[in-house]
């Protein structure tokens, strides 16, 4: 399989697999939808790759918009998109190839920090602000926008840096596995 083939299999999936847990845990709440959410961020960036984890981090929400999932206000939607893209991004810089546990508990609580300070700042203090917003509203979203943010970044990176873990292990044994047989 090419390189080009390969990115578009992964993007695919990934955001494949967001929607569907998106779609899946909806009744479930905040806590449970955001951590699967951002477990699958967080996997694709210490996983699979940058430019991956930014474009499924940058279309997850939008998708989801469409499809009834996420917060029915329109304009709330590129402040997730950015919101998602400070995690990815973070995570995979600092991680760098994802090998190292500290490395990547550092790199999860810095973008969780993050994430949950662009989305405070952009829904809080921009959105609700700047729209005619009725009061229940914007307690809403405040509510929504402030902890739960980082509290379910947190829970989806922690879970990421362990199926990350895993599934390079697998991977490493099927490598080593092939090896051995030519």
């Amino acid at each position: 399989m090419n390189r080009k083939t390969l990115w578009i299999t992964q993007t695919a999936v990934l955001i494949a697999l967001l929607i569907i847990l998106q779609y899946t845990t909806a009744s479930l709440g905040q806590l449970i939808t955001g951590s699967c959410v951002n477990a699958v961020l967080a996997f694709s960036a210490l996983a699979v790759g940058i430019s991956n984890s930014a474009v499924v981090a940058l279309l997850s929400p939008f998708f989801a918009f469409m499809l009834g999932i996420g917060p029915k206000l329109l304009p709330i939607v590129p402040c997730i998109a950015i919101g998602n893209l400070t995690y990815v991004l973070i995570i995979a810089i600092i991680s760098g190839k994802g090998m190292n546990d500290t490395r990547n508990a550092v790199s999860v609580g810095i973008g969780a920090v993050l994430k949950f300070v662009v989305l405070q700042y952009l829904v809080v203090n921009i959105v609700c602000t700047k729209l005619p917003l009725k009061p229940p509203q914007i307690a809403t979203f405040t509510k929504m926008f402030s902890w739960p943010q980082l509290i379910t970044a947190l829970i989806g990176g922690i879970l990421a840096m362990f199926i990350a873990k895993a599934v390079r292990k697998a991977i490493n044994k099927v490598k080593n596995s092939k090896q051995e047989t030519h």
